[in-house]
Parts: structure tokens; sequence; C-alpha cells
């Protein structure tokens, strides 16, 4: 497949990577000559310095032969008419496009991005999708990573072990044996700065990040199996007013009616505006990082605070001064790959990678065969799928025992709305759900298993 990415910033650069990595013919367009070209040197594929919309640099990129194009530059406006000049001009067949201006995105202008108008077949919201993983996690209290598939059957959970939890030096493929009615595997584990996908014969140890898939009926019985047993509570605290505080506020208050939530926002005109579009939210002007402000909000008795203001030294401050005073639970936003390292150490217990998301949400729409959903664990590190078994796909009528490959593992069988727990003599059928992680470099195979021959359609 030939593809290019228009903008070569930390969500262009990891997409470019997630392809390249996969076989895919890649080009990266960016303004900036530097950016362009450590990318393009980085990854061996071809750089274009230029305005990412303009005729003259999409057909020197290749518009005319490409198959995709994904526009994520800054400028939200840069990445319309890159769409629109890439349909109209060079008919190029899919295109995606990251918007961030919600006001394009409100709902009584839903008929923008229609072909006969400006023709994206999918946009990227990542305020709003951020929003949402934020407040998945909220839902449940110790959970790292909250991912829903299949409808929300299932769920991928990533949680921090501690010395209490009952799994710990317990080889993984006793899990079923102890709790069979659970439906939970562990998919990857992340130790020290090392990540990989378990087998059986791993075991699970303290200061783990250990993902799991679970059936979403019973993620409050496997929680405290590795040793989590937290509730929401009652009082939230989010420091950052813009689209994406201003995104989880909405969302809260429609999921959580009973929940106490105050909103600390910087700036007097943002922070009106704030207030004039939440119902129950308690908007408070100032700096989220003054201990006197938090104090003022309730930070010292909330069950968590959320820091997503653009800065991330001000959402890692905000955070560890708010656990001080005594906030059960601090979440970060933070941007910067390398903070991320350092995070967890000083007392941040989540830290939320916008960047993880964005990518996510794009993958999801462009892999191969029938994958209907994708998360990249750990930039890009491994991935979980949710696939669908179609009646010509090579992993159709096969038992799961003979699809091994090095670093892939299924996590679930969604089969007609019911649960069925992996096992080695399972076998797949048309029509299967099935939600597996594979390590970067098995993801090709995935996508072979559920590959559909030509003469299905």
């Amino acid at each position: 497949m030939r593809v290019i990415v228009a903008g070569a910033g930390q969500v262009g650069a990891a997409i470019a990577r997630y392809l390249v990595r996969a076989g895919n013919d890649v080009t990266i367009i960016d303004k900036n000559p530097e950016h362009a070209q450590r990318i393009g040197d980085a990854l061996d594929i071809q750089a274009i310095t230029g305005h990412a919309a303009l005729p003259s640099t999409l057909e020197a990129a290749g518009a005319a032969d490409a198959d995709l194009l994904i526009a994520v530059t800054h400028v939200d406006e840069v990445n319309m008419v890159a769409c629109q000049v890439a349909h109209s001009l060079f008919n190029v067949p899919t295109r995606i496009a990251r918007i961030r201006e919600q006001d394009y995105l409100r709902g009584r202008f839903s008929d923008l991005f229609r072909r006969e108008h400006i023709p994206i077949d999918v946009v990227i919201s990542p305020e709003r999708e951020v929003a949402h993983a934020i407040a998945l996690r909220l839902a449940v209290p110790g959970a790292l990573t909250v991912v829903p598939f299949a409808d929300d059957l299932v769920r991928l959970v990533a949680v921090r072990i501690g010395e209490t939890a009952a799994v710990l030096d317990t080889p993984l493929r006793q899990l079923t044996r102890l709790f069979p009615d659970l439906h939970l595997v562990c998919v990857g584990i992340l130790r020290g700065e090392r990540f990989f996908v378990p087998t059986g014969d791993d075991s699970i140890l303290v200061d783990d990040e250990v993902y799991f898939v679970v059936e979403t009926a019973h993620l409050a019985r496997a929680l405290p199996v590795f040793g989590h047993d937290e509730r929401l509570g009652e009082r939230i605290v989010i420091v950052g007013g813009g689209n994406v505080g201003l995104a989880l506020a909405e969302e809260l208050e429609a999921r959580h009616p009973d929940l106490m939530i105050k909103l600390i926002e910087a700036s007097r005109p943002r922070a009106d505006l704030v207030a004039e579009r939440l119902a129950r939210t308690v908007v408070l002007c100032g700096d989220g990082h003054s201990r006197d402000l938090l104090l003022e909000a309730g930070a010292d008795g909330a069950a968590a605070i959320v820091a997503v203001t653009n800065d991330d030294e001000i959402n890692v401050m905000s955070g560890l001064l708010a656990k001080r005073l005594g906030c059960r639970r601090a979440m970060a936003l933070v941007t910067k790959s390398d903070y991320e390292i350092l995070t967890s150490a000083i007392g941040i217990d989540v830290t939320i990678n916008p960047r993880e998301t964005t990518v996510s949400s794009i993958l999801g729409h462009i892999r191969r065969g029938r994958i209907r959903q994708v998360h990249t664990l750990r930039d890009g590190a491994a991935e979980v799928f949710e696939a669908e078994a179609l009646e010509t796909s090579p992993i159709v009528g096969r038992p799961l025992k003979e699809l091994k490959a090095p670093g892939l593992v299924v996590g679930a069988v969604v089969r007609g709305g019911q649960i069925v727990s992996p096992r080695g003599d399972t076998i797949i059928r048309t029509g299967d759900r099935v939600v597996l992680a594979a390590r970067a470099e098995t993801v090709k195979r995935v996508e072979q298993l559920f590959a559909v021959r030509l003469d299905y359609f």
C-alpha cells in the first residue's frame, strides 16, 4: 500500500514508523525540512519538504499513485484542504484527517465532512478520544489503561502489581485454572523498561505493569486478583479547561450524575466559556499548581486529580502537589516521551499519552483484512487487535494451537455475543471476533490470518 503522511510531528512520525514496519511504501511531508529529513533518514523513506495542501507538494509525494492520505499536520485547515486536493486532483481513494477544532465537529455542522463537501473518509479528534480514554480509566479505579473491544463485551486493562496481588509468582498458564469463570488472559507485561508478550510459563512480579483481556461483566471481580479494589469516589478535580478538559468534564457529567467535579483553568475568558458549557461542574480560575487553589478545589479529599493542560510540567507538578495534599490518585497528560519514563517513579499514578490514543485510532482504520479495532502498547512495541474471521480467512477451522507465533497471544473469542475462553483446542469459526495481542514484528502475521480471498466478495 502506498501511503502519504502529511505532518512529521509525533503522531505523523509514529504512524509512518508503524506503516513502514508493516511493509508499506510511505512518503512523509512536512514544511520543516529538518523534521522531514530526520524522519525520512530514520525510516529510510521519501521525505518531501513543503506545504501539505499544495497540489505541487502532493504531486511530488506521489499522490497520483497513492492509496491513502493521512493528514496530521498541526493545522486543521491544512489537513482539510490536503484531503480535498488529494480527492479532486489525484483521486486518492482514502483520506484520513486529524481535526482538533471542536467547532468543526459539532452536531449541527456534522455534514461538513462528506464526499460532496470536504471529502474526508475518517475524521480523528484527538481531544475527544483522549477525554473518553481518561473517563474510562476513572471509572475503573486502579487501572492504568482501559480499552473496550467487541462492543465492550471484553476490555483490555492495565494495572500495576503491588505486594498484595493474589497472582504474584504464579505461572500465567494457571490463571485459567485458578479463576475459570473470569475469562481472563494476560497479553502483555512491562517489567522495568522491557515490554514483552508473555507465555504460559511466565510469572507476574511486584511492580510489573500487567495488560490483561477480561470479560467486561467480570472486570470488578478480576481487579482484586491483581491487588486492586479501589472505588471511584465522590470528587474529581480537573486541571485545564482546554478541549480535553472540557470534553472530559462533559462526559463525566453525563456518565456520573452524582460525581462532584471541579475544574481549574488559568485563562479568565476560557474559564467563563467552560463554565457556560458545563451544567454541574464548578469552574475556578487560577494557577493549576497553586497549593491554595488546589485546596479550594478540594484536591486534598479528592478521589483523583486529572491534569490536562498544554504544559507537561504543570500537569506533573499539579498531580504531585495534589497527591502530597491527600488526593488518592494523580493522572497527568504527558506529551514528551522522556517524561513518561519518570512519571510513575516520582508519584504520578497514570500517565496519559495522547499520541498513543491518536495513533491507535488511525491504525484501526487502515489495517488490512477484517481488523475492526487496534490499540498500540508502549509506543508500538505491541498492538492489541479485534479482528473478525470471515469464511475464507486462513484462521477459520483451525485450532489455536496451530496458529502459534512468537509474540502472539489470543485474549478472547466472542461468538454470538458470548465469550469463549481461548484454549489450544479452540477452533475459530466464521463470524467469530477475536481479540489478540501481537508484538510489532508479528503484526503482518495477524493481518494474514484474517485476510479474505478476493473471490469471497
